[in-house]
């Protein structure tokens, strides 16, 4: 019933989840804030406390932990607030009744050896299949 349950002490679980988010806390913090889940796990394993990756990834973040990313965040738009935005010609409204009724466009960037490729598609709402892309390096 409602009250067994709510008296109930904390569960083996719960018992568990507290110890190790100690552990993940201090391996964490031992390492600069550093490592991720991947080698706290592989950490605490080497120290001979068992325990699955998917548990390390799920207290981490209960405890708001998480590892640094490799590499520079890339901007890759800087909106001018001075220009005019284009009219919604559409009112968010993307689910036509019909083909051909509503043509979308996009552009997306794609990194190369020689570079950054550009690529332009348009696309038909409706059956969501593209009816013509370009390709460019400018």
């Amino acid at each position: 019933t409602y009250h067994d349950h709510s008296n109930r002490g904390p569960g083996r679980r719960e018992l568990r989840d507290g110890e190790l988010k100690g552990h993940i806390s201090r391996v964490h913090a031992a390492n600069y804030g550093v490592y991720g889940a991947r080698k706290v796990w592989l950490t605490l394993n080497r120290e001979g406390i068992g325990v699955a990756r998917c548990t390390v990834e799920r207290l981490m973040t209960k405890l708001g932990l998480s590892g640094t990313t490799r590499g520079k965040a890339r901007r890759t738009t800087i909106a001018d607030p001075a220009t005019a935005r284009p009219a919604d010609l559409v009112q968010r409204r993307f689910g036509p009744p019909a083909p051909n009724r509503l043509w979308v466009a996009d552009l997306t960037y794609v990194s190369t050896w020689a570079g950054f490729a550009y690529v332009a598609f348009v696309t038909d709402a409706y059956a969501r299949r593209i009816l013509g892309w370009r390709v460019a390096s400018t």
